[in-house]
């Protein structure tokens, strides 16, 4: 009697790297690899979840400080209509592989985290106000750290340039410099301030943060996610992810239509950003309905050269060279 050759039982996905094989290219090299860099994403997350609980900084900033701006607004853009198509006909796998998921992932992870560590353990909205100069002082070197790298990736500076710049800066202050208004807190009206702020987010220079505050509802949001306000958190999530979905196509499109025109406009936003971030400000302060209310700041210079002023501008030159450490370690891996 002869025996048949055992055909073996097709493979079934055990490990985690079998698992993420269809996610992350079809193979175990690139599953692997996923895997080996979601800690450095999910760190990536947590820099940019800090970044927006701050206002004036933004998440789009640090996306960009760090070298995933363009991954991020294309992973995003990947959630379309061709996506939405393979999942209502229940093909998971491929409407997920369309999806940068070994980046997403971690990065949403820890962003999440972020948020809710600086909101729930340490309340940093409320060291802002006691110590602005030492947090502001560190993200201003991040920011004009930045600037100049943005600097060296225009190819040329004529005319055209200079104006698309200077409409940049102009823009960006116009923006730092509205003054909060009194509005309601009315569903529709929440839905409408997380589609605005995460639109600021996603841009480099515009702080979501900061647009909510002019939207006079940053406290309450920041309060709602401390308190796990559900009703509130999701309506606003509803309209962050309506904007995510918009804004990001704007800006993939821009990025490869009109590159370096693109690139000018953010680096001028960032510059002009730097009037609200530069850490000594002298702060208007208005009693609105009970409650003080900033109304209005301007840049300053220190009057003593105190020992916050020395840690300002320590963290500033920290964060300054930060950057620049952190844009020569990416060239020399490219």
């Amino acid at each position: 009697m002869t025996k048949r050759p055992v055909t073996p039982p097709a493979a079934r996905p055990g490990t985690l790297v079998e698992r993420l094989l269809p996610l992350a290219g079809g193979d175990a090299a690139s599953a692997r690899a996923a895997l080996a860099h979601s800690p450095w994403h999910a760190l990536r997350g947590f820099c940019m979840g800090s970044a927006d609980v701050i206002p004036g900084v933004s998440g789009g900033t640090m996306a960009l400080i760090l070298g995933i701006y363009e991954r991020l607004l294309r992973a995003i853009r990947s959630f379309d209509r061709d996506w939405l198509n393979k999942l209502l006909h229940f093909r998971i796998v491929a409407a997920l592989a369309r999806n940068d998921l070994p980046f997403l992932l971690p990065l949403g992870l820890g962003i999440m985290l972020a948020i809710l560590f600086f909101t729930r353990v340490v309340p940093l909205p409320a060291l802002i106000v006691s110590d602005p100069e030492i947090i502001y002082g560190l993200f201003f070197g991040l920011i004009l750290a930045s600037i100049i790298i943005l600097m060296g990736e225009v190819e040329r500076y004529g005319p055209k340039e200079i104006v698309i710049t200077a409409v940049g800066v102009l823009f960006g202050l116009l923006i730092v410099n509205l003054v909060p208004v009194e509005t309601p807190t009315s569903a529709w009206f929440i839905f409408v301030c997380g589609f605005v702020a995460i639109c600021a987010m996603l841009l480099p220079g515009i702080s979501g943060s900061f647009v909510l505050l002019v939207l006079g509802k940053y406290a309450y949001i920041i309060d709602a996610l401390g308190a796990f306000n559900l009703p509130v958190i999701l309506t606003f999530a509803a309209g962050a992810l309506a904007g995510v979905i918009v804004f990001s196509r704007v800006i993939v499109w821009l990025l490869e239509h009109h590159h370096q025109a693109t690139l000018l406009l953010i680096k001028g936003i960032l510059i002009g950003s730097l009037w609200i971030i530069w850490p000594f400000q002298d702060r208007v302060v208005a009693v609105v309905h009970g409650e003080e209310k900033l109304v209005g700041a301007s840049p300053a210079w220190p009057d003593a050269l105190d020992g916050t002023v020395l840690a300002s501008f320590a963290l500033l030159l920290a964060g300054f060279l930060f950057v620049l450490a952190l844009d020569r370690l990416a060239k020399r891996g490219r």
